[in-house]
């Protein structure tokens, strides 16, 4: 499979600020290849990482990874953070790509043993009200066939 160049696919893309950035795991069939069994989901899989616009148009989805692979791990494979840095393009994400800088924005992570406070719930909310469309993206990726 010939996978889009992911620069040539950020310029094209007239993003009015931010695109958003998501990985899942796709179930296969492999028996037991090696780092393909995925601990999220508890089965075989590959990493995908995928890239959508604000309204929830696929921009990119990435080559397959072992299942194994963590987000964050994922889109510095893929030089997802490093492209989107150079290209000034905000990126979205959820908490399994913090600390993976450049321009990705995270929601705001609560420390073991306390409770978010209400100034935080807020903006993690509208966080995730923005994220949904790649979640909605994502769940049509994984009825293809």
């Amino acid at each position: 499979m010939n996978f889009p160049n992911l620069t040539k696919t950020m310029t094209s893309h007239h993003a009015d600020g931010y695109v958003l950035l998501d990985g899942t795991v796709a179930e296969t069939d492999r028996v037991a290849a090696e780092g393909h069994f995925s601990r999220k989901v508890h089965r075989e899989g590959v990493n995908l990482q995928v890239i959508t616009a604000e309204e929830g148009k696929l921009l990119w989805l990435s080559p397959a990874l072992p299942g194994g692979t963590h987000d964050v791990k994922a889109a510095r494979e893929h030089d997802i953070v490093e492209t989107c840095a150079t290209l000034n393009l905000k990126v979205l994400a959820d908490k399994g790509y913090q600390g993976a800088g450049g321009t990705v924005i995270t929601p705001i992570k609560r420390r073991p043993g306390t409770q978010l406070s209400e100034k935080h719930k807020k903006p993690n909310k509208a966080h995730a009200t923005l994220r949904t469309p790649v979640e909605r993206t994502i769940s049509r990726i994984k009825t293809w066939a």
